[in-house]
């Protein structure tokens, strides 16, 4: 049956090729035809008209002769011929000479035309007396008129005339008396023709019989071909051709009203024939695009692993597909028009989901995001679902039921469990990272405020092994040890606590501080250090410096940090020149009124290029007892206060270091008016 389809498709094109090229060739056919019948009727008409002129030029040439035998006796009274003959001249503009002429041909009188210079002026008559000679003598021996053959007369401007003679014997009592010779001009025969019924639009001409034009009429020409008739003039003593030619354009391709409809009703069918193909053409496509769009609609069907089903307003399922069937386990014809209750819902779940797809038919829509249930396999297992529906609009734009989406999430459920199990190992495990996270942050934050201690300690036994009193210097000495080393232990439990909620990103309590306050609490433990590695140590604070809102143990230790950091820099021996710099003003540009910045400079070695990209990586250090958590630690504390750190080489040597912190908001600054 395929093979049926697809050789009944394969003929169909050439059926319709065969009848356009039918309806083609006829209309070519008819058009050919009425071309050929119109240029037949218009060659037979120019052939009528040719004869009609050519009968004109008969009765001419036979009036004038009429009218010249009429003419008075010469012999008798000369001056009446004379007069006469003028008369006929001035009304027969063909006539351009008339003569009379003894029987031995001698010229007894003459009259030329008024119209034109005398015609034989040029050359004389004698050079055309062998023509009409020999008419004369035809016209004698016939005893009626006789015409020559034509000849040209040239005229003194250079132009000329084609002329030819007539030649009329006149008796008198039975005897030869005389010779009427009258002269025609062919041009002036042709002329005078031009206002006749039979002439009009046509180029007219005397010919010989070999096609010799001897005289002709021209007129514009209107049109790309010539259409021509010729007529015998046989006269008495010689022929002459009347030759007619019509300049016309080609004949129209619809040269009348029948062909033209017909032609326009095989146009009609040859459109009616195309737009027939053009729409089977389009169908055709449509079919298959269909079918296309069918195979590729089951093809994404039976490829899904999301159960489809359509219902009707009346809850029965008009549409399954195969994933569904699978998800369900009942075959296609077991669900396909299937009503309430469906064959997988669980028996104890029957009243609730009746009364939900009561809810449903009633056009409440469910929630976009779909909802969960519980369906049963033909085998009676349950599993849970996801169910996502929306109504189902048909062509018409009108509900025609509901569509539904189904996914088994079982799998899922499985895999959220397991991954819950991998939540809580993981909490633990980050619970062990973080107790070691911590105690790498204390080891490396109390070791400052312990080494104070230890420092202030040393110096303290140092003054009480001194030989001699215990003097007031030596009680005041001992009073301020003991104070700084009340300090630093203090300090070692703040450290511990802002430690300890840094590392269980706890907020930290911030407070209004001023940069003075800051650079003061630190400055001993810089100061002990400093002499230490012989470091002079300049402090510049811009005045009037409003406070930074921050944590201010924190930010201590991002201080002392950077000035530990700095100070080891400069401990080599190619540093002659070991100045700390730490200086405090205010951010430059717009918005800088926000923003405090505190820099911190060196004039060490300055920092490597392969250094530079891994300076605030964690773990990473250039000293053999350092644990790289130093500057990691202090980005991210200046981070947490909404700040940023950078650094940059120091002028002329040596590196800086500035961050910033924010301005404490006016409500919570301290009024130091008092």
């Amino acid at each position: 049956m395929q093979g049926d389809r697809s050789s009944a498709t394969q003929r169909r094109p050439l059926l319709w090729m065969a009848l356009v090229l039918l309806v083609v060739v006829l209309l070519a056919m008819l058009i050919w035809l009425a071309g050929r019948y119109e240029v037949s009727q218009i060659q037979n008409r120019l052939e009528r008209d040719a004869a009609d002129v050519a009968a004109d030029v008969r009765a001419v040439f036979m009036r004038n002769s009429q009218s010249l035998q009429a003419l008075p006796d010469g012999q008798a009274n000369a001056a009446a011929w004379s007069a006469e003959a003028a008369a006929m001249l001035r009304q027969r503009r063909e006539l351009v000479r008339i003569e009379r002429r003894d029987p031995a041909l001698r010229l007894l009188a003459q009259v030329d035309t008024p119209f034109r210079a005398p015609v034989f002026d040029r050359l004389g008559r004698d050079v055309a007396q062998a023509e009409f000679a020999q008419a004369c003598t035809t016209a004698r021996r016939h005893n009626g008129a006789a015409y020559a053959s034509s000849y040209f007369a040239p005229s003194m401007d250079g132009l000329g005339v084609e002329v030819m003679d007539l030649c009329i014997p006149l008796e008198t009592g039975g005897r030869l008396g005389a010779y009427l010779v009258a002269t025609y001009s062919l041009h002036e025969v042709l002329g005078n023709l031009a206002t006749g019924p039979h002439t009009r639009g046509y180029e007219m001409a005397f010919t010989e019989g070999d096609g010799t034009r001897l005289a002709m009429r021209v007129l514009p020409r209107r049109g790309n071909r010539v259409f021509t008739a010729q007529h015998l003039l046989d006269l008495p003593g010689t022929n002459l051709v009347l030759r007619l030619d019509s300049w016309r354009g080609t004949p129209d391709l619809f040269p009348n009203v029948l062909t033209a409809l017909v032609a326009a009703m095989s146009l009609a069918l040859l459109s009616v024939m195309a737009l027939l193909g053009k729409d089977a053409r389009r169908r055709l496509k449509a079919e298959r695009d269909l079918a296309d769009a069918l195979a590729f609609r089951k093809a994404m069907e039976d490829s899904l692993v999301t159960g489809l089903r359509a219902r009707d307003l009346q809850g029965r399922i008009t549409y399954v597909n195969p994933a569904f069937c699978l998800m369900v386990g009942f075959r296609f014809e077991e669900l396909l028009g299937h009503g309430i209750p469906a064959p997988y819902w669980p028996p104890e779940f029957v009243g609730e989901y009746q009364q939900r797809q009561a809810i449903r038919m009633a056009g409440n829509l469910p929630p976009r995001e779909g909802y969960e249930s519980v369906f049963m396999r033909k085998d009676g297992t349950r599993f849970p679902v996801l169910i996502i529906e929306a109504p189902l609009i048909n062509a018409q734009g009108q509900q025609a039921g509901w569509m539904s989406a189904f996914l088994d999430i079982s799998e899922q459920r499985r895999i959220e469990e397991l991954s819950r199990t991998s939540q809580d190992r993981l909490q633990a495990t980050a619970r062990l990272a973080t107790v070691g996270e911590m105690a790498s942050l204390l080891s490396h934050e109390l070791n400052q405020p312990l080494a104070a201690i230890s420092s202030y300690a040393t110096g303290s036994l140092n003054l009480l092994q001194q030989d001699g009193d215990v003097g007031p210097g030596l009680r005041a000495d001992m009073a301020l040890a003991m104070q700084r080393i009340a300090q630093q232990a203090e300090r070692a439990g703040k450290v511990i606590k802002s430690v300890h909620d840094f590392v269980r990103r706890r907020d930290q309590a911030r407070a209004p501080i001023a940069p003075q306050a800051l650079l003061d609490d630190i400055f001993p433990l810089i100061n002990l250090q400093a002499r230490k590695l012989s470091v002079r140590v300049q402090i510049e604070l811009e005045p009037d410096l409003p406070p930074v809102i921050c944590d201010g143990t924190m930010v201590e230790q991002v201080l002392l940090n950077l000035a530990r950091n700095a100070m080891q820099a400069m401990d080599h021996g190619a540093v002659v020149d070991r100045l700390l710099r730490i200086q405090v003003g205010r951010v430059r540009g717009a918005g800088a009124e926000r923003w405090i910045e505190f820099r911190v400079s060196d004039l060490g070695v300055g920092i490597a290029p392969e250094v530079q990209q891994q300076l605030f990586t964690p773990f990473f250090t250039t000293k053999d007892e350092g644990m790289g958590l130093g500057l990691s630690l202090c980005r991210t504390v200046v981070e947490q206060h909404g700040g940023a750190m950078v650094f940059e080489p120091n002028q002329p040597q040596g590196t800086l270091f500035r961050f910033t912190l924010p301005v404490a908001p006016a409500q919570h600054q301290p009024d130091l008016s008092d």
